[in-house]
C-alpha cells in the first residue's frame, strides 16, 4: 500500500493525536521563527545606527610622552621645554582628516581675545561693588575648521539663527557671534568687529578685525540672579576660523597649521581606529606623542542593547529548537511503542523498514507543515512585542548604568554640563517577515521533525519483527 495514503489514514483516524503534535509543532516554529524575526530586526537597527553615529577617536599631544622623550634624547633641562613645532597642528590633522575610515573630523584651537573699541563683553548681571574682574574679562572664542561637526550644532544645543557657520570653505577672518552678545553690541551678519588679541599680557595686545559670518542661539541660560564673571557666562561665546586663531594667538601657520589642542574623527565603528593609527603615523604623528583614543559611547549606547537583544534570540532559538527535538522525540518515539504490533506485522508480511520509516516521516512532516503555516501569522505579532519589551528593557538598564557610574563634568566654559548625546537610543525594531525568515524556519521546523522521527525510528526497526512483537512483553 501507499506510504502516504497510510499516512493519511493515520491522521485522520487520530485526529487527537494528529492535533496535540500539529499544536506543538505549532508553539516549536513560532518560538524560533520569533527569534529569527528579532535576530534579522536587530541587524537591521545595527546597521541604521552605525550609519547614523560613529565611534569618535580624539588626539591630544601627551606632554609626558614629549617630556619622556626629549629627557632622553636630550637629556637634563633642556626635555622640560615644549617647542612650538611640537604642538599638534592643523596641517597633519588635515592630512589625517583625509583617512579612508573618517567619516568627519574637527579640531580645536583655543584662543582669547580682549575688548577692544566698541566691541564690548555681555554682562547678565552687574559685579558687585568691590568686585575684581580683570581675570575673567575677556573672551575665551574657540577657533573650528567646522561648526557643524561640533556636538553642540549636531545635538540642536546651539542653532544657527542667521548667516551661516564656519565651515570647510570659510576663508578669512570670520566669527560666529553667540545671539546675546550681537545684539548688546548691535551687530548683524556681514559687520565687522575688532578685538585684541590676548597672549597673557594686555600690553602686547594686538587689534584683530574679524567679519561676522553668522550668529547662532545657544539654549544655555545666563545666570541673572547673580553675577558670574564674564568668561564664563555663555552669552560671550563665539567661534572663529582658523584664520582667525591663528590672528588673535599673533601665529604664523605656513604649511604646519596653526596649533590645535585637540582634534576629533568620527569613525563609521571602532573597528577602523586601528587603520587610523596607521594613517596618523603616514602623516608624520608620533603615536606616542599624539595618541588616539576612542570614544565608542554614543555607538556603544545605540548598539549595545539591541546587540544584547539580537545575543538572546540567538540563545533562545537554540534552546527552543533543542528542546523541540528533545520533546518531540520522546512523543514520536511513544508513538512508535504503541505501534509496535502494527510495525512487526507489517514487517512480518514483508513491508520495507525504510518505507515504514517513511510514513512515519510523512505523518511528522504533514504535521510541521501545518504548524509552521500558521506561525508564520504568530510570530510576526509575537516578535514584535517580545523584541520591542526585550529592548526597553536593555536601554533602561544601559541608561541607569551610565548615570549612576558617569559623573558631570564642567568645560571650559564655566560649568556647562557634557552635551546631551546627539541621538537617543533606539528602544524599538521594526520586525519585517521576509521570504529569508519563512525558509530559515522551515527547515529548522523539518529539520526538527526529521530527528525527532529518524531517531527513535532507527532504534526500534533495527529490530526483526519477531523481536518487535515480543519486545516488552
Amino acid at each position: 500500500m501507499n506510504l502516504f495514503k497510510r499516512a493519511w489514514w493515520r491522521l485522520t483516524a487520530q485526529l487527537g493525536k494528529t492535533l496535540m503534535l500539529t499544536g506543538l509543532f505549532f508553539v516549536v516554529c513560532t518560538l524560533v521563527l520569533s527569534g529569527f524575526l528579532v535576530q534579522s530586526a536587530a541587524d537591521r537597527a545595527a546597521a541604521d545606527a552605525k550609519k547614523k553615529v560613529g565611534a569618535v577617536a580624539t588626539m591630544q599631544m601627551d606632554i609626558n610622552a614629549l617630556m619622556d622623550k626629549r629627557g632622553l634624547e636630550g637629556g637634563g633641562q633642556q626635555g622640560l621645554k615644549v617647542d612650538p613645532s611640537d604642538e599638534l597642528r592643523t596641517g597633519p590633522v588635515d592630512k589625517l582628516g583625509k583617512s579612508p575610515v573618517v567619516r568627519r573630523y574637527s579640531y580645536l584651537i583655543e584662543a582669547a581675545a580682549l575688548e577692544r573699541g566698541k566691541f564690548k563683553l555681555y554682562r547678565a548681571a552687574p559685579p558687585p561693588p568691590g568686585t575684581e574682574t580683570e581675570q575673567g574679562d575677556f573672551f575665551k572664542p574657540e577657533g573650528v575648521p567646522d561648526t557643524e561637526a561640533l556636538p553642540a550644532f549636531r545635538n540642536g544645543t546651539h542653532k544657527i539663527i542667521s548667516g551661516r557657520g564656519i565651515g570647510p570653505d570659510t576663508e578669512g577672518k570670520v566669527a560666529v557671534l553667540e545671539k546675546r552678545l550681537a545684539e548688546q553690541n548691535g551687530v548683524k551678519v556681514g559687520d565687522k568687529i575688532t578685538v585684541g588679541s590676548f597672549r597673557g599680557d594686555i600690553q602686547d595686545s594686538k587689534a584683530v578685525e574679524l567679519t561676522v559670518g553668522g550668529i547662532f542661539e545657544d539654549e544655555t541660560p545666563s545666570s541673572r540672579d547673580r553675577y558670574t564673571p564674564a568668561l564664563s557666562d555663555p552669552g560671550n561665546r563665539f567661534y572663529i576660523s582658523s584664520d582667525a586663531a591663528a590672528a588673535l594667538n599673533d601665529e604664523k601657520p605656513g604649511a604646519v597649521g596653526t596649533s590645535v589642542r585637540e582634534a576629533t574623527f568620527t569613525l563609521d565603528g571602532p573597528e577602523g581606529l586601528a587603520q587610523l593609527k596607521k594613517d596618523a603615523k603616514a602623516a608624520g604623528l608620533d603615536p606616542e606623542i599624539y595618541p588616539l583614543k576612542l570614544n565608542d559611547k554614543q555607538y556603544q549606547a545605540l548598539v549595545g542593547p539591541i546587540s544584547k537583544t539580537a545575543g538572546f534570540a540567538t540563545l533562545t532559538v537554540w534552546l527552543v529548537s533543542i528542546a523541540g527535538v528533545a520533546v518531540l522525540g520522546l512523543i514520536v518515539a511513544n508513538a512508535l511503542r504503541e505501534r509496535r504490533r502494527e510495525l512487526g506485522i507489517l514487517l512480518a508480511i514483508g513491508e520495507k523498514k525504510p518505507k515504514l520509516l517513511g510514513q512515519h516521516l510523512v505523518e511528522t512532516v504533514a504535521c510541521a507543515l501545518i504548524a509552521i503555516g500558521l506561525a508564520v501569522p504568530a510570530s510576526q505579532a509575537l516578535a514584535q512585542t517580545a523584541g520591542n519589551s526585550l529592548l526597553a528593557g536593555e536601554v533602561s538598564s544601559a541608561q541607569n548604568d551610565g548615570d549612576s557610574s558617569e559623573p558631570d563634568y564642567a568645560n571650559s566654559m564655566g560649568g556647562e554640563k557634557e552635551p546631551k548625546p546627539e541621538a537617543e537610543p533606539i528602544d524599538r525594531i521594526d520586525v519585517k517577515l521576509t521570504a529569508s525568515d519563512i525558509a530559515k524556519v522551515g527547515a529548522t521546523g523539518l529539520g526538527i521533525a526529521t530527528l525527532a522521527t529518524l531517531i527513535p525510528g532507527l532504534r526500534t526497526l533495527r529490530l526483526e519483527p519477531r523481536e518487535i512483537l515480543t519486545k516488552g512483553e
